[in-house]
């Protein structure tokens, strides 16, 4: 773990952005903190980039991956550098074929550059953030919104036309910040999400009018609560398989066109959920990323933790160490399972990680 580097040391990190690499070695790789982390990665995992746009940030947010379709969909930086869009201008939708994906690396040994397929998508749907699913056959995102037109809760056909249904884009009446991300809790179909204020760091939504939340969305009866808050900006959320824990990412440290302050968090905070109201109880800190803030957030199946950061995908044990890095050596703010292993979005790019874990079914019946 490098605890000692001695005086002469010349690499001090004296900013988050700037990643761990003391052998220098060069992206993408693997980077092995604990033995533990060989049961994510198998014997023999690689990190291979599957399509790539230099200068638009199409791959940045939003995952979700159809079992069915075997297509991962996401969507493009809203109001971050290279996304080309804001107060005037809408995000990008697109998916990409996992199964053109396989094919492709089956017949060599190197990178490939999959084309994606950017979806025509109704007006109501505006800075998509966010997703999970599918959701009872459906995209299940989450959007900031824009200028005026509110964040929200929108269902999606993942099928040409591509229908939208918003399901929520308010509470009592008063419009949310900038939606986040969104889970469901498992065993259920109730909807939990975060709202920070990104969407006026960022230039494309007014002035906050809530604080910086986690909300609650029982879409049986329409209730909407909140269920945490004391962040600076809620970001990713997610849960454990038996539903009983959640982990809610603070990325305080990113202040968006303010720039960043190195001594808010960069936090993963963990919850114990009330089994009666669904709360969430018992804050505590579960890990602090040591490179840009943990965006996104996962579980695979034997309980670790991943999230999106500053050099790209950290992965911490269910007690909270860090076993090991997928280092691209630039921000990742999001991946998703599939069956061809981790997709992991880079802004510009995408990679597939072919490792032998396995991720937690999103899916909703």
């Amino acid at each position: 773990m490098y605890n000692v580097v001695g005086a002469n040391y010349t690499e001090w990190r004296n900013l988050s952005t700037v990643g761990f690499n003391p052998t220098n070695t060069a992206p993408p790789f693997i980077q092995v903190f604990d033995p533990s982390f060989l049961d994510v990665t198998g014997s023999s995992a690689t990190i291979r980039k599957i399509t790539s746009n230099p200068g638009f940030a199409f791959a940045h947010e939003a995952p979700i991956y159809i079992p069915g379709l075997n297509a991962v969909f996401f969507s493009s930086n809203d109001g971050g550098a290279l996304g080309y869009n804001g107060w005037y201008n809408n995000s990008v939708v697109s998916m990409i074929n996992m199964t053109e994906v396989d094919m492709a690396l089956a017949s060599t040994t190197g990178d490939v550059n999959i084309q994606i397929q950017m979806l025509n998508l109704p007006d109501t749907v505006q800075m998509v953030n966010g997703g999970t699913g599918p959701y009872k056959g459906d995209l299940l995102f989450i959007t900031s919104g824009r200028a005026l037109l509110p964040p929200s809760i929108v269902r999606v056909n993942p099928s040409p036309p591509y229908n939208a249904t918003v399901l929520l884009d308010n509470f009592l009446g008063r419009q949310f910040n900038s939606l986040n991300d969104i889970k469901i809790l498992p065993g259920t179909d109730i909807m939990f999400f975060t709202d920070p204020t990104y969407g006026w760091l960022n230039g494309f939504r007014p002035e906050p009018m809530l604080p910086s939340q986690v909300y609650r969305f029982d879409p049986s009866t329409g209730q909407v609560r909140v269920v945490a808050d004391q962040f600076v900006h809620p970001n990713g959320i997610a849960f454990t398989h038996d539903g009983k824990t959640a982990f809610v990412t603070d990325t305080g440290v990113s202040g968006g066109l303010f720039g960043t302050n190195q001594t808010l968090p960069a936090t993963i905070y963990q919850f114990d959920i009330d089994p009666q109201t669904q709360t969430f109880t018992n804050r505590r800190v579960f890990a602090y990323s040591d490179s840009g803030v943990p965006d996104g957030i996962q579980l695979d199946t034997m309980g670790n933790i991943y999230s999106g950061c500053g050099e790209g995908t950290h992965v911490w044990n269910a007690e909270g160490t860090l076993i090991g890095k997928f280092y691209l050596n630039s921000t990742s703010a999001e991946m998703i399972f599939t069956k061809s292993g981790l997709v992991i979005l880079d802004e510009e790019a995408m990679y597939l990680a072919n490792i032998q874990a396995q991720g937690l079914n999103l899916a909703t019946l």
